[in-house]
């Protein structure tokens, strides 16, 4: 699953209700440290997980961002002089270099961000920060990357010096910059999306209100065009969705939108539409059985979506939200 850091008003929120900082983590199933840097935007957090928080605090999805309309002065500016500082401690340590580097040699060997995380004995958040240059990485941790990409270590770091070299990793740098930016702007981390003008590509949005919460998509009838995220430059089968059924409740406003990549693996965790015929689609949040096998939730009210293997391909992975 896409994570993302965002600056947010969670802690305020949690103090207006009254809860504690352990029932939030007793919530998630975190740590009180985690939820002590998720308060702060110091650590990355899923969809999923961004729903049950605003499910526990009784307040909508959006309200949980840092903007510059309803946010505290104080508050965007110390965001902005993190994300300042952190920019700066990257360049000069070379990190971006790194991760641009790894991500160009796991996608010539046609690994994924999973599997490499799975192989190095990382959490996907940890190596997906090492990749977007966001992160340091001992010694230890990088002789387990090299480990997972199947390639020695003193190699490795060659590797990358020639790719480096011969100018083949600016573009990642800066593909990896502008959603580092869009990310972590104080206006919001998902609803920046809408905003974005990287270069004004616009990617379809389809779907009209179905039977029963579920949501009726006909490609041959778009309803508008919105601004491409930056995960979905250059994916041509990406497409958006009007979320038009209630069937999430109301943590998010009808008029959001779904960007969705057929061609990403869905995986725990994941929100996605389940097609259950060519045009009639679900939303759903993927879950798994104590069998290991993947099963749908959706809310208002509850209710359990089987999934076959058979079925697989039917899952379309939601990796943004437009609010």
């Amino acid at each position: 699953m896409e994570e993302i850091i965002f600056p947010n008003q969670i802690r305020m929120y949690r103090r207006l209700r009254g809860r504690s900082m352990q029932e939030l983590a007793d919530h998630l199933s975190v740590s009180l440290s985690a939820i002590s840097k998720i308060e702060k935007g110091y650590r990355r957090v899923d969809q999923e997980q961004l729903v049950r928080v605003a499910e526990f605090l009784d307040c909508p999805l959006q309200d949980l961002f840092v903007n510059e309309q309803n946010s505290q002065q104080e508050v965007v500016q110390s965001w902005r002089r993190e994300q300042e500082r952190r920019n700066k401690i990257n360049e000069k340590s070379g990190l971006k270099t790194l991760g641009a580097g790894l991500r160009q040699i796991r996608n010539e060997k046609n690994l994924t961000l999973i599997e490499v995380a799975e192989s190095a004995d990382m959490t996907l958040s940890v190596y997906h920060r090492i990749e977007m240059g966001q992160r340091e990485v001992s010694d230890k941790e990088f002789k387990n990357i090299a480990k997972a990409i199947n390639i020695a270590p003193d190699e490795l770091k060659e590797q990358i010096k020639s790719l480096e070299e011969k100018g083949m990793l600016e573009e990642i740098i800066q593909r990896n910059d502008a959603k580092y930016k869009l990310l972590s702007t104080p206006r919001g981390a998902i609803s920046a999306f809408g905003t974005a003008s990287q270069d004004g590509v616009k990617i379809p949005v389809y779907g009209v209100a179905g039977k029963d919460g579920d949501i009726f998509v006909e490609f041959s009838q778009e309803t508008k065009k919105v601004q491409r995220p930056p995960q979905l430059y250059n994916k041509k089968e990406a497409y958006a969705l009007n979320l038009c059924t209630r069937r999430l409740g109301s943590l998010l406003p009808t008029r959001s939108i779904l960007f969705v990549d057929p061609q990403d693996v869905v995986s725990v965790g994941d929100i996605a539409v389940y097609y259950v015929t060519e045009n009639d689609a679900k939303i759903i949040s993927i879950r798994e059985d104590e069998n290991g096998q993947l099963y749908g939730l959706r809310w208002n009210p509850d209710e359990r979506i089987e999934i076959g293997n058979n079925d697989l391909h039917n899952l379309h992975k939601v990796v943004a939200i437009y609010l």
